[in-house]
């Protein structure tokens, strides 16, 4: 597709030329270059702006012969770093640049954060863009491909930067001949090919990846084929790609047509399937949406896609639709319509869909429900006593009317009789319906004929023009009371439909708002339907899921209605009989109270996973420790106490007392790190034993200083003698100090010493830690208690970061808790609470 001008210039802005790869080492770069070189022998003036070879010989052969442009060097945490010169691509302002890596993120100190913000800026600036990017770097797939593989991906690219490409091509190749590739050493170095092969290249994984690069793709064509016929105009389907419509009523015969609709887009690999249900533009249409709800349920979880669309004409609407999606076949039910009920109202939406159909194939799907529905009802449905009035009505009226106006026959002319008739037809029409209304017409048509039309008392007519106005007379008494019953009926159904959709939007309003979901549906259930109790229950066993009553239920023994929720689950309310019509939102309600069940099952059943995943997590972050951390401390010591068996070197005093000394601060380290790992593993455990006592600060604060690895570190205890005693495990209360001083100690401030103070408040004692350094940003506190947190600490060699998740553990165990705060003037202060041991009771111990 072609740019628009960028702003401002004249000029027209810049084409992109994205090649998409399924994997690292498909031959993305590669390619790019050959197209460089293609161009470059056309004459375009082609420079690369920033090209990464990864030490692949053959890609690197590639850019002779091409302008590459000096990269920037920029400096981030201690370390030089290339990246693209921006400035010098626009300055050079070649007619195309090669910008490889799209996805990349920049170093810090450019104009812009991402590469892909780059060649934006790059393409305003008219320059044509040639990039590559994996499929597992687009915004939209990165979480699959984290499932796919176990590895994030921490650079992304929008989606929609790939998708204005004005060219998108996908750079493929097999998985097997890619693992070739890699184990011939043409895309890793030799010690990284073993273990590349053995993880995220293997052969399901590259096959997943390759599948989504090709349906990515795929998709992107199929947006460019229906810009490309919407600018053209095209209407007729273009059989590319096989898709299936279904049209959906909200009839009982749904679930086999959708399962029919499904078997027909299975046997085309790629098939799509559409389901949809075309509602009326005044929102009166009769579908039940408890039904429809159902059978979009069931056509998601075949893989389908759900839609609506508004239209008073059923065939066109679903034509437009199936021509809008590009459908190549239409899947529609038989009509449940009676072979007198076609007769009577002609052909249905079947036989009009065919006959307007052209190039889509349209299926009629039998069913059980074919040909089983009823004779169209003449008058709307109305209560047994209202249909008994109108009758009545309808035979009474006209005779009422006829004893008055045969009073009046004097006064009042034949016109003014047939339309005092018209009128009471019309009444008739509204009390009792149609068919009601037929019966008075009826009547009043030889009412008026006996006893006004000459000669009167027969019904013998002898003049012409008074028998062209009896039948005028009932031709329109009976297309009066047609349209007034039929206007009637949609007032009827209008307001029913109002008072359903402000049942349902109050309904879901309720559920979004509410924590728990199930229990406010039941309510609503029984409040909306006036019952007097509603109750989920459990089909296998009849166990009461959730229940709710009204405050003051009706007489016991009343109507008990049921409805399925899923497959496992009853829905039972007793109260007043439920109507049919309310049935069908009874419907609607029960799909709900499905969806919300089925969320409380995940719920549990995620809060179950949850602890495994945490120690899982705890595990893996143990192990690391182990790996590193471990090892440091364990080395030192070993090499220092090798040193000094070694037969072959004679050490003199002062190296061998070095020698030591390393050593044993090793092992004080090691020793320190491996009490904390296994004091963390038994609070997670919670196998962790408190033996609590009465215990004073000034006591055991210079035991906690011992421990530390500076025993002169600048810490300066203040009001410590005057705290009352706590109630603590003095062992571990130890460590809590000892840690929490050496966390202060860490971040000081240079010269400055780390106060350590108490005070009582309450049944509680403060015991505050207060340091000088830079302070924690609100947004971290939480986080530096997390284990394995090193804020601001770019190795490992000061520890795993167990410090102050197991201080604040220790300090919860022993009934305190321990939190950060602001020091005034700057700094951290920790807050250590405590029990008083003067106003608790010790409690029993574990």
């Amino acid at each position: 597709m072609a740019r628009d001008l960028t702003p401002g210039t004249g000029t027209r802005s810049g084409r992109l030329r994205v090649y998409l790869g399924s994997a690292p080492g498909v031959g993305k770069t590669y390619r790019m270059l050959d197209e460089a070189r293609r161009r470059q022998e056309r004459g375009a003036d082609v420079v690369v702006g920033f090209i990464e070879c990864h030490g692949r010989r053959h890609t690197e052969g590639m850019l002779a012969g091409l302008e590459v442009l000096p990269r920037v060097r920029r400096t981030y945490r201690d370390a030089e770093f290339e990246e693209m010169d921006l400035d010098g691509v626009l300055a050079r302002r070649p007619s195309v640049v090669l910008v490889d890596e799209l996805a990349h993120t920049n170093i810090p100190g450019g104009r812009n954060a991402k590469r892909w913000q780059d060649v934006e800026e790059l393409l305003a600036a008219g320059i044509d863009v040639i990039s590559t990017v994996n499929v597992q770097h687009l915004e939209s797939l990165n979480d699959v491909v984290r499932k796919i593989t176990g590895i994030p991906q921490r650079e992304t690219v929008p989606d929609e930067v790939v998708r204005r490409a004005d060219q998108i091509e996908l750079v493929d190749m097999a998985p097997q001949a890619l693992r070739r590739r890699m184990a011939h050493g043409n895309v890793y170095k030799a010690e990284k090919v073993d273990a590349a092969l053995s993880n995220y290249f293997r052969v399901g994984n590259l096959t997943a990846l390759r599948e989504l690069a090709l349906l990515w793709v795929a998709g992107r064509v199929d947006e460019g084929l229906r810009d490309y016929r919407a600018d053209h105009n095209i209407d007729r389907v273009w059989e590319t790609r096989e898709r299936v419509v279904v049209a959906l009523t909200g009839g009982p015969e749904g679930e086999t047509i959708i399962r029919r609709a499904a078997r027909i887009a299975d046997r085309t690999a790629g098939g799509d399937l559409l389901a949809v249900h075309v509602t009326r533009s005044d929102g009166l249409a009769g579908a039940s949406s408890g039904a429809l709800a159902q059978q979009r349920q069931l056509v998601e979880t075949l893989g389908g896609s759900y839609h609506v669309v508004v239209g008073d004409d059923i065939p066109t609407a679903l034509l437009a639709f199936a021509r809008a999606h590009d459908a190549t076949q239409l899947v529609l039910g038989t009509s449940r319509r009676g072979r007198i009920n076609r007769f009577l109202t002609g052909p249905g939406i079947g036989e009009t869909t065919v006959d307007a159909s052209e190039d889509i194939d349209v299926h009629m799907v039998t069913h059980e429900f074919t040909g089983r529905g009823k004779l169209p009802s003449l008058g709307r449905r109305h209560s047994k006593r209202r249909t008994i009035a109108g009758y009545v009505a309808g035979f009474v009226v006209p005779w009422i009317l006829t004893g008055i106006l045969s009073q009046a026959h004097h006064s009042v002319n034949l016109t003014t009789d047939a339309l005092i008739f018209q009128l009471g037809v019309v009444i008739v029409a509204l009390l009792g319906g149609a068919t009601s209304a037929l019966l008075a017409a009826v009547i009043a048509s030889l009412l008026l004929n006996y006893f006004f039309i000459p000669p009167v008392y027969t019904l013998t007519i002898t003049e012409t023009n008074n028998i062209v106005a009896l039948v005028v007379f009932a031709a329109v008494a009976l297309a009066v009371s047609t349209v007034v019953d039929h206007a009637s009926r949609l007032t009827s159904r209008a307001a029913r439909a109002t008072a359903e959709a402000e049942t349902l939007s109050t309904l879901a309003g309720s559920v979004l708002r509410g924590a728990d979901a199930l229990p406010a549906l039941l309510e609503k259930s029984r409040t909306a339907f006036g019952m007097d109790s509603v109750a989920l229950l459990s089909r296998s066993g009849g166990e009461v899921l959730a229940h709710c009553e009204a405050e003051h239920p009706g007489e016991p023994g009343g109507e008990t209605t049921e409805v399925q929720v899923g497959a496992d689950a009853l829905l039972v309310l007793t109260g007043r009989r439920l109507p049919a019509a309310d049935q069908r939102v009874l419907t609607a309600f029960a799909a709900h109270v499905a969806a919300a069940l089925e969320r409380d099952r995940l719920a549990v059943v995620a809060a179950e996973v949850e602890p495994i995943k945490a120690a899982d997590r705890m595990r893996t972050a143990l192990l690391a420790a182990v790996s590193h951390d471990l090892r440091t401390p364990l080395a030192a010591a070993l090499a220092s106490v090798g040193s000094l068996r070694s037969p072959d070197v004679e050490f003199s005093p002062e190296d061998q007392a070095e020698l030591l000394a390393t050593a044993d601060e090793s092992l004080v380290k090691l020793t320190r790190l491996v009490d904390n790992l296994l004091d963390m593993s038994r609070l997670q455990a919670g196998a962790l034993t408190l033996h609590l006592t009465e215990i004073h600060l000034d006591e055991i604060l210079p035991r906690a200083l011992d421990s530390l690895t500076d025993p002169y570190a600048p810490v300066q205890p203040l009001d410590l003698d005057t705290a009352p005693a706590v109630l603590a495990d003095p062992p571990l209360l130890e460590r809590v100090l000892a840690n929490v001083i050496t966390n202060a100690l860490r971040h000081n401030a240079p010269g400055a010493p780390v106060l350590v103070t108490a005070s009582h408040h309450a049944d509680q004692v403060e015991v505050r830690v207060i340091d000088r350094g830079p302070g924690i940003a609100p947004e971290d506190r939480d986080r530096v208690f997390l284990p394995f947190q090193r804020l601001g600490d770019t190795d490992n060699t000061t520890g795993v970061g167990l410090g102050l998740a197991l201080s604040r553990g220790l300090a919860e165990a022993m009934g305190g808790s321990l939190e950060v705060e602001d020091t005034p003037g700057g700094g951290t202060t920790m807050l250590l609470t405590l029990p008083a041991a003067a106003t608790r009771e010790e409690p029993e111990h574990e």
